[in-house]
């Protein structure tokens, strides 16, 4: 990287793990970080998930995420810091709720960015409500549908709402920043970690019920997956079958071919409601192999397969030793994931040590942020950062969508390409609603990642087509696609040409697992990244078997992507030439995996799965109240609130013991609290119980149903879901972005999601400059379409 971002400066106030990613991203990138910490440190300085004694150093989760960046102390309102923050272009905070409001950052300092992550977002009638990891988990509607039915609802592990709001804060930071540098016009960003993880976590399941017609929900949500996750004579294999020929190819696998005819195995909906007669099938073969054995022959037939790795087992992965992804702290003694993401091919630098406490207090240079030529005008709304750019997404199923409908919603003209022949993958989902005409335009998922995109359809198996994408390219500032690394070489539109064609063009590769290494063709989604790097390791009740989260690693790989794609655009405006991204899938999950990988490389601890305890809080957990299926999530992550709970439960002699005022003695009694507080919410109302917990100071919340969350009020508030007409599915409610910019007061969605081939004339006629016979003859060739091909 020869630019990057080094010419901007990122003051840094945010504690805990989701705003230190955020700067970590910009510091890998080049940006000069200074870390404002209060007088005792960021308090996880002095954190281990595994309780590992720490000395005088600091913790290996606080090194991994801080490293390069500058220490000092002071508070937001000291003249020293004021000073730094004048100069600054872009300010990220975690504060609680209106620490800030009186220093009027935006107003003081015209051009200036101001990031402020909250669990809900600034405004709304949640804004102040006291909350953990766990109740947003909670509340944005992703716990309740997630595990099997007989048992409690289950969280995601590892702390992941922390990193996906990471991820996603760090694209609509830079964005702003960027339109800040090019404009003048600052921004505040107002950035809700409930809303992103209703995006990440609930796979749009209010949008499935809308367009299912909101049938009424009796008894648990919750499902899981089959086959996923399945015990081997040494350990577990993940598998995922999204597609009807990966399911076919399972039965080949286990042997069991004579279950091709059963049409009701071969449904989803009809594995579970065989679930033992299923387990029973494909576990008498799974447990009479190796992990080893049944990965390389799920591989030759193409299944997405991997082991599913602890945070010990993970450092073994041939893949990752070939691509060297994990690399030495400078701190020492232990390694860490490397930056997700490669530019022209370069591995990232190595990475640098994290400051000790205010280690450059008083030594931070001067700073002065860049001022445009022109003049903001305060009186008109900026355009959106991306406005002008030219976007070609030749991506499917989520990740790689994901990722361009960030670019999309942020101004970017998005043409999304798949062909008659072979739609988006994600298209399919849409079988769901099989009965209705058109029904591949009934996927939720699809639905929701590609508004604000024009769609085109081409066939990239016939020559005529490639060569029209190749032109297409050559207009467009940006290729986006992730395609396996073999096919799009065979398409010829490798780097090498796209580069040919339009030197300026930025291509964004999005392998499963990277340009190189064993597994470079191997295929493999979502649930593969999540068996592989141990997040699935972390997720599920102590009692059962590892469980994959369900979706967060799409779109956390989409917003990896997203981010690079802005790093690259910093890049050409520095040095005039395109780059070529790789942003490999499986190294953003990595990142996001990273604590329980530093556990075992920093103290040699491996993390296990505790259902819904966490090591930073205790008690924790859901509490089953009146009625049916209503569930109280509650997380006591201070001595300050266990107090509270005590006084709002009456003050039973049970919680007079004395070892219960720590939270270790808690988690030590963990089960015999969680008995008590459940006797305590059994026979009561859920909502007013939430609310008089909440109103004492206790994170707690209701366990929202996913199917349900456009009614949630603080969604609702935040006018997050806005209703959009598609021209086949109708009007619903469809999710937007977890952020506002203060000046963008127009609703996100400028058009839904395109129908198949909508827009192809528009496209190759004003785009690519084809004339009307030329458009007529690749669509009297199927070269183009507007109905896919075989689907009715």
């Amino acid at each position: 990287m020869k630019h990057g971002l080094r010419d901007l400066r990122v003051i840094d106030f945010s504690t805990e793990i989701a705003g230190p990613y955020v700067t970590k991203l910009f510091a890998d990138a080049g940006a000069d970080v200074v870390k404002v910490e209060p007088p005792g440190g960021d308090p996880l300085r002095r954190w281990s998930a595994s309780g590992a004694e720490l000395g005088d150093d600091d913790g290996a989760l606080f090194a991994f995420l801080n490293g390069g960046k500058r220490s000092i102390v002071g508070a937001p309102g000291d003249a020293e810091i004021l000073s730094l923050v004048e100069g600054a272009d872009l300010v990220v905070e975690s504060f609680a709720p209106g620490v800030l409001d009186g220093l009027d950052l935006c107003e003081r300092f015209p051009g200036l960015v101001l990031l402020s992550i909250s669990p809900f977002g600034r405004g709304g009638p949640y804004t102040q409500r006291p909350a953990t990891e766990f109740t947003i988990q909670a509340e944005c509607g992703s716990i309740d549908g997630r595990g099997l039915p007989s048992q409690p609802p289950l969280m995601a592990g590892g702390r992941i709402t922390d990193w996906v709001s990471g991820t996603f804060a760090s694209v609509a930071a830079l964005a702003a920043v960027q339109r800040a540098q090019r404009s003048g016009h600052g921004e505040y960003v107002d950035f809700s970690m409930l809303e992103v993880m209703n995006i990440a976590a609930t796979t749009y399941r209010d949008l499935l019920a809308s367009l299912a017609g909101r049938p009424e929900q009796r008894g648990p949500a919750r499902t899981v997956e089959i086959p996923s996750i399945e015990p081997t004579a040494d350990g577990w294999v993940g598998f995922t079958t999204n597609s009807r020929q990966q399911y076919l190819d399972f039965l080949v696998l286990i042997e069991r071919p004579d279950l091709m005819e059963d049409k009701e195995l071969a449904r989803i909906a009809g594995r579970l409601g065989r679930m033992d007669e299923w387990n029973e099938a494909v576990r008498a073969w799974t447990t009479r192999h190796t992990t080893a054995e049944i990965v390389e022959r799920a591989t030759l037939l193409r299944i997405p397969v991997s082991p599913v790795n602890d945070g010990k087992r993970v450092f073994d992965h041939p893949q990752f030793a070939a691509r060297g992804v994990f690399v030495e702290n400078p701190r020492g003694g232990f390694r860490q994931p490397r930056p997700p993401y490669r530019l022209n091919d370069e591995d990232p630098p190595p990475p640098k040590a994290a400051p000790r406490l205010g280690e450059h207090t008083g030594r931070i240079e001067a700073h002065r942020r860049p001022r445009p030529g022109i003049a903001p005008s305060a009186a008109n709304e900026p355009a959106l950062p991306l406005s002008g750019l030219r976007i070609l997404d030749a991506t499917a199923w989520w990740a790689g969508p994901s990722a361009t409908h960030m670019l999309a919603s942020l101004g970017a003209d998005v043409i999304h390409l798949e062909a008659i022949q072979r739609l988006d993958g994600m298209r399919m989902t849409g079988g769901l609603f099989s009965h209705r005409e058109q029904w591949w335009e009934y996927s939720s998922v699809f639905l929701t990642a590609n508004t604000n995109k024009r769609g085109l359809t081409l066939d990239l198996n016939d020559a005529a087509g490639v060569d029209v994408a190749r032109r297409l390219v050559a207009k467009c500032d940006v290729f986006v696609e992730n395609f396996s690394p073999r096919v799009i070489e065979k398409f010829g539109l490798d780097w090498d040409a796209v580069h040919a064609g339009n030197p300026r063009t930025i291509m964004v590769r999005m392998p499963a697992f990277g340009l190189s290494g064993p597994w470079r063709d191997n295929v493999g989604f979502a649930q593969t990244m999540e068996q592989m790097t141990g997040l699935a390791w972390l997720t599920g009740h102590v009692d059962d078997q590892p469980r994959i989260q369900r979706g967060p690693c799409d779109p956390l790989a989409g917003m990896h992507a997203a981010y690079a794609t802005l790093v690259g655009l910093a890049e050409r405006e520095a040095t005039g030439d395109g780059c070529l991204l790789e942003c490999t899938m499986v190294e953003g999950a990595l990142n996001a995996a990273a604590e329980q990988l530093l556990e075992w490389s920093a103290y040699g601890a491996v993390l296990q799965r505790d259902g819904n305890r966490a090591p930073y809080a205790a008690p924790q957990g859901v509490y089953p109240c009146a009625g049916e299926e209503n569930w109280l999530a509650l997380s006591i992550a201070t001595d300050d609130q266990w107090r509270a709970l005590v006084e709002a439960l009456g003050r039973p002699g049970w919680a007079a013991a004395a070892a219960l005022s720590t939270r270790a003695g808690r988690r030590e009694a963990h089960d015999r609290i969680d008995e008590e507080i459940a006797r305590f919410t059994r026979d009561r109302e859920l909502e007013p119980t939430v609310e008089a917990f909440v109103a004492r100071g206790i994170p707690a919340a209701v366990v929202f149903r996913g199917s349900e969350t456009s009614r949630h009020p603080q969604m609702r508030a935040r006018g997050f879901f806005e209703s959009c007409t598609h021209p086949v599915v109708g009007e619903h409610p469809i999710s937007t972005l977890p952020f506002r910019y203060a000046s963008h007061r127009a609703p996100w969605i400028r058009r839904p999601a395109p129908s198949v081939g909508q827009h192809n004339r528009e496209i190759l006629r004003d785009v690519v400059g084809l004339g009307d016979a030329e458009i007529d003859d690749l669509e009297a060739r199927e070269i183009i379409g507007t109905r896919p091909k075989g689907l009715g």
